[in-house]
């Protein structure tokens, strides 16, 4: 019994002959197809020395046989370890020294440099064709491969994480974390073998690995799989597809595009959102644009996904729907972990099954992230009403506290967005030298703007109590995010560290 893999065998791989990849060439690799090259693929592993808990890292493009070899592990009983293909040759040295994995899958262009990196470890190459050593070797195996025994607690994978503050973690995801997980999605979002899913997501993430690929496998549907976001190429697409996810850029880009109507959406019946909040701006303009109600959900590294919007029932904006089946959510007070009421801003904890196991060898940072009835402090700060419907707030690191106030960033930035001529809006606290921390908005204006620092502050005036206000509104060209969206806070305090170093005391 392979966990894991027994989920998908139960799935599409019940039915060979349906097709699973479909990359933009409008080819198709079936079911059956994709089992038998995962088969060769991890006979290849096992050639190359690979056995059950050996971690396999991988750093390649986009493409269908970097699916396989990650299904592949799985079969071998290995530990998928998928890395951002912008990590340069420095940090990838901290993911190899800390995972030290048996083997390492990287573009060919850098096959020399990474050997020379990790003496000792196996190197093998596979570029965004899906040519290279590994392939090469694959093509050299039988298709037959006897999966080997994982329970549900062994690991599949181990994603680190952004690493915003301090050295990266390393999750450890279960067989069963990412298998009841894609089973929870594929039954809230409806995902039947009639699904065609826009895949243009990256695969080092778990937004378009675990949740993508894991809810089409055990679904039965299939993908059209595009190498990256192409706002053309997703509307072209449009018309032979059931269901797209993305991240907010996805969304507002797209709005930017002509061809985007209500008739090109017309087949689609379900977009979902994630790993970035989503403005309500774009969720009204998505909907008067294509008639379509955007579905966004919750979720992280550590967790997979925890809530949901509904399918069927009221999406709203600027939340995060429910918690999934299984899943228990709940807001507590951050310092002591004391369960508040509904509408009560706090840290949210997630319990359940997708919630991973621990830390890669850091059993110390593992204890002090869980609660000691099994909750799992997740470092957001939210709030749920009185329907159940969560409503992301923040990170913890981002929260500010000045002169004593503890102001929400997310409270200030909805009021901002709404000001005429904003675009979008991040709000950050930075040293004072009288409060501790000044309360300071980023503000990107929509084209042909000419707003000011006096106009926002003067449209706040009486929006917001006193201390929630920005001391400084400053206007930059685009928010710092990083490859799934997300605005890096981080870089934001680091630029304007000094801003009010002069300020009077």
């Amino acid at each position: 019994m392979n966990h894991l893999f027994d989920i998908f065998r139960a799935g599409g791989m019940a039915s060979p002959a349906l097709p699973f990849i479909r990359p933009p060439d409008g080819s198709a690799m079936s079911y059956g197809e994709v089992l038998e090259a995962s088969g060769a693929m991890a006979n290849a592993l096992v050639s190359l020395g690979v056995k059950p808990g050996d971690r396999i890292a991988v750093q390649v493009e986009k493409c269908a046989e970097a699916v396989i070899l990650y299904l592949a592990a799985v079969r071998a009983g290995a530990v998928f370890l998928p890395l951002n293909t912008a990590y340069t040759l420095a940090e990838l040295s901290y993911f190899f020294e800390d995972a030290e994995p048996k083997l390492v899958v990287r573009d060919p262009r850098h096959r020399d440099a990474i050997a020379a990196a990790v003496p000792g470890t196996t190197v093998e190459t596979l570029d965004g064709t899906g040519n290279g050593s590994l392939t090469r070797l694959a093509s050299t195996m039988p298709g037959a491969f006897v999966d080997v025994p994982r329970g549900a607690d062994d690991l599949a994978a181990i994603l680190y994480t952004s690493g915003t503050t301090g050295r990266s973690k390393g999750a450890m995801l279960t067989h069963d974390n990412l298998g009841s997980n894609a089973n929870a999605l594929s039954a809230q979002w409806r995902f039947t073998r009639a699904d065609v899913l826009i895949h243009a997501l990256p695969i080092f993430h778990t937004h378009g690995l675990f949740v993508a690929i894991n809810v089409t496998l055990v679904s039965g549907a299939s993908m059209i799989f595009l190498p990256k976001f192409d706002p053309a190429a997703i509307l072209s697409a449009m018309p032979g597809a059931t269901v797209m996810m993305g991240v907010p850029t996805f969304y507002v880009r797209l709005l930017e595009e002509r061809r985007l109507t209500r008739h090109a959406a017309a087949g689609v019946r379900l977009f979902i959102s994630g790993s970035a909040p989503l403005l309500p701006e774009t969720f009204n303009a998505w909907r008067e644009r294509t008639g379509h109600t955007i579905l966004e959900r919750y979720g992280m590294t550590e967790t997979n996904m925890n809530t949901s919007n509904p399918y069927d029932g009221e999406r709203i904006a600027g939340t995060v729907g429910h918690a999934l089946p299984g899943v228990a959510v709940r807001v507590t007070d951050p310092d002591s972990g004391t369960p508040l009421a509904a509408g009560e801003i706090g840290m949210i904890e997630v319990k359940g099954p997708n919630v991973f196991k621990g830390y890669w060898r850091q059993p110390e940072k593992t204890a002090a992230e869980f609660r000691g009835d099994g909750f799992f402090i997740t470092g957001d700060l939210g709030s749920i009403d009185e329907r159940g419907y969560v409503r992301i707030l923040g990170r913890t690191k981002d929260l500010v506290i000045t002169g004593g106030f503890n102001v929400y960033p997310k409270e200030v930035e909805s009021e901002i967005d709404e000001i005429a001529g904003v675009a979008e809006s991040a709000v950050i606290g930075v040293p004072h030298p009288d409060f501790g921390e000044g309360v300071t908005a980023v503000v990107v204006r929509k084209a042909g703007s000419a707003l000011t620092e006096s106009d926002v502050l003067a449209a706040l005036d009486g929006r917001l109590a006193r201390f929630k206000q920005p001391k400084r509104v400053l206007f930059v060209d685009e928010l710092p995010r990083n490859t799934m969206g997300k605005v890096q806070k981080n870089v934001l305090r680091e630029r304007f560290n000094a801003l009010y170093a002069a300020a009077p005391a």
